[in-house]
């Protein structure tokens, strides 16, 4: 059974990540490891690392729950705040056939700023699907 690594954070609850992982399952039976960055929620010019873990808890409690409920084998864990270290971290407890990273649209997504999709290509040796919401729902 593959094993795909979703490496997401405010983009977790929408439908574009939804549907990758929707054709994953539909393709044959697959688990899903999901790693939660913990980046910083910023306040002005400071922001607080146990904010950034606490919402990074709650939405990847959001996904286990929703990812369960629909019969899918599912971990998870909040990683740190630089996600391309995050998923390298993740990589030591397991192999993944694929990596999905969810990211903001452009203009938004400071991960996409960070150039993080060619940063993780050059990083892991599984393929990187790169997944973003329409601005409009974002």
């Amino acid at each position: 059974m593959p094993a795909y690594l979703i490496v997401a954070n405010q983009t977790l609850a929408s439908p574009i990540l939804g549907e990758a992982v929707a054709a994953r399952i539909a393709a044959g039976d697959a688990s899903f490891h999901v790693v939660v960055p913990a980046t910083p929620v910023p306040h002005g010019l400071t922001w607080n690392e146990q904010e950034a873990v606490s919402a990074a808890q709650s939405r990847l409690d959001g996904v286990l729950a929703r990812l369960r409920a629909m019969g899918v084998e599912v971990t998870g864990e909040i990683g740190s705040q630089d996600p391309v270290a995050a998923v390298q971290d993740a990589m030591r407890g397991g192999e993944f056939a694929e990596i999905i990273l969810s990211t903001l649209p452009p203009g938004i997504s400071r991960w996409l700023r960070q150039d993080v999709p060619t940063r993780l290509r050059h990083a892991v040796a599984p393929p990187v699907t790169v997944v973003i919401p329409p601005a409009a729902t974002a």
